[in-house]
């Protein structure tokens, strides 16, 4: 009698423990069905309007089986407009930087946008709702009213603008140094070649050619060549050499014709300024290129420039100058031309020596200052691209999100 009364309490045990599971998962899942905590819609931070944010709490019961529903509307025109696991869409998932996130990351965050069927206007309100859905179970919030509006400040590009202001202080300090004290400024063989090209023209009584490329002024190299150009023609001036500038584009044309004839009056020579020392020739490539060609061939000069941008007639040109034996002084952010004029000219300047030439050359403290401030700055970015590479390998090595923090201070965000 007792075994068998020892026996019925075992199974009872047994169908106890069976049982009390199953008795806390249905709880559990009466739970999960309940509408969804601190539910918010905003409107969406740092747009041009035309959003919103849906945001909600984190719920025990969220995993892939249980899914949201964004709907949008009420009575007959609600309709839904999103569906997708309880278990995705957190603060920590959208690509805002961590200072303009709108609340925690274990936070869900959804974001209504226009498109697709659906037309946000700015200054209508609409009403937003949540809803549950678990097998055939479904469990609806009630809805939210929100409005979206555009914002006068993009807070996710804030840290672009402490970079571009820590930027311009660096160069203004920069200029401010170079009035103080002199700056160094690492030799370029080809600038120092000037003086020595322009004085054997002289000697030879020989002109000067110089050429500002294929661009027009609205492109760097042609702003480097023209500025170039001022300090060549001052030099010029001093020593009555004759010099010639044929152009393809006429508005290149006639800032030249202004730099040059400044660069005469600095230099005391306005008398020997020549009206026709820059001319048009044509816009057409080759038929410029044959022109020059020609002028090369009658006028033989001395010294030759190649500043600017150039195409497929840079090695016409450069091959047509190195046969009348004149010294040529090339440079060009062209990287595919670069190779034919270290071949065929006696000096290059290779990428950014062009951009500093002014600066060189004129020793002018401002223009000191400002090359001095953008090696600081590329110095800068160097050191920023090395420290973010080591951050983002140890944010996924050891998979942690404080490495964020310093990289999304160096990011472009919308």
């Amino acid at each position: 009698m007792k075994a068998e009364c020892g026996t019925l309490r075992l199974l009872a045990a047994l169908l106890c423990l069976c049982l009390f599971p199953l008795t806390t998962s249905e709880a559990r899942s009466r739970q999960a069905l309940a509408p969804p905590q601190n539910l918010r819609v905003v409107d969406t931070p740092s747009d041009s309007g035309g959003g919103l944010i849906v945001l909600w709490s984190e719920a025990d019961y969220d995993a892939p089986e249980v899914r949201y529903q964004i709907l949008v509307g009420e009575g007959a025109e609600k309709r839904m407009v999103a569906e997708f696991p309880a278990n995705s869409h957190y603060v920590r998932d959208v690509k805002w930087p961590w200072w303009a996130r709108v609340d925690r990351p274990d936070v869900h965050q959804f974001n209504l946008k226009s498109g697709k069927g659906l037309e946000l206007k700015n200054g209508t309100s609409y009403a937003v709702t949540l809803a549950v859905v678990k097998g055939t179970e479904r469990v609806e919030t009630p809805p939210l009213r929100a409005i979206p509006e555009p914002n006068w400040v993009n807070w996710n590009q804030m840290n672009n603008l402490l970079l571009v202001l820590l930027f311009g202080a660096v160069v203004l300090g920069s200029i401010r140094t170079a009035k103080q004290r002199d700056i160094f400024l690492r030799r370029i063989p080809g600038l120092d070649a000037v003086d020595e090209a322009i004085g054997r023209a002289t000697e030879l009584g020989k002109p000067i050619l110089y050429l500002t490329g294929a661009g027009d002024m609205s492109e760097p190299a042609t702003i480097a060549a023209a500025v170039i150009l001022g300090r060549v023609a001052k030099r010029v001036a001093a020593y009555e050499t004759d010099l010639l500038v044929p152009h393809r584009d006429p508005i290149v044309m006639a800032v030249c014709q202004e730099i040059t004839k400044q660069s005469y009056l600095e230099a005391g020579k306005p008398d020997v300024f020549k009206e026709d020392s820059n001319f048009f020739i044509t816009t057409d490539q080759f038929s410029y290129t044959a022109a020059v060609d020609g002028i090369m061939l009658r006028r033989k000069p001395a010294a030759n420039f190649f500043m600017g941008s150039y195409f497929a007639e840079a090695l016409l040109l450069t091959e047509t100058g190195a046969s009348t034996g004149a010294i040529q002084i090339a440079g060009t952010d062209s990287d595919h031309q670069m190779p034919f004029f270290v071949t065929t000219c006696d000096y290059t300047l290779i990428g950014e020596e062009l951009y500093a030439a002014s600066a060189y050359l004129s020793r002018e403290p401002i223009q000191v200052g400002t090359l001095r401030g953008q090696d600081l700055g590329k110095g800068f970015i160097l050191v920023v691209l090395a420290l973010g590479t080591i951050l983002a390998t140890a944010g996924v090595l050891f998979d942690t999100d404080w490495p964020r923090i310093m990289l999304d201070l160096f990011k472009d965000l919308k």
